[in-house]
């Protein structure tokens, strides 16, 4: 008889920034893209905390940057993650401003709390419309940033 794995369900959040027409990006360093892609900020929501402050908190970790602020939700989608992970990621989306400047491209790392080895990324903005390369379904609400005035 073959084994079962249960499939867990995780509130994850994902950051849409967007400033003049282009997207807050990233891409791993330390790993190639054809395995983990081109991403926006994003993460789990932690035991008692809103979707609102985890998404800001992400975007921080991930960034490096600081300014940023919810302008709305967009929206909720389900991403099965089987089978790299037996998770159901119940995904919260957010349209967020960033009110700092910043170069077209930067390096930043996430510590993860002193846990792990901190994972390093470059960061960088992309035209909204390509917004399609983004990796597992991540991109799934960029249509309604187009109902936003600009």
């Amino acid at each position: 008889m073959p084994h079962r794995i249960d499939t867990v369900i995780k509130d994850k959040v994902l950051a849409y920034v967007v400033r003049d027409g282009r997207l807050l990006v990233f891409r791993h360093i330390d790993y190639p893209w054809e395995e983990v892609g081109i991403q926006v900020p994003a993460g789990s929501v932690r035991p008692g905390e809103p979707p609102e402050s985890a998404v800001v908190r992400e975007a921080r970790e991930e960034t490096g940057l600081t300014e940023f602020t919810v302008l709305r939700k967009l929206g909720e989608a389900d991403y099965d993650a089987r089978p790299y992970r037996f998770e159901i990621h119940r995904r919260h989306f957010f349209h967020l401003e960033l009110s700092e400047d910043t170069p077209e491209r930067w390096l930043s790392r996430e510590d993860h709390d002193g846990e792990r080895e901190p994972t390093r990324f470059e960061c960088f903005w992309t035209p909204l419309e390509a917004g399609h390369v983004l990796q597992a379904g991540q991109g799934a609400l960029l249509g309604k940033l187009l109902d936003y005035p600009r």
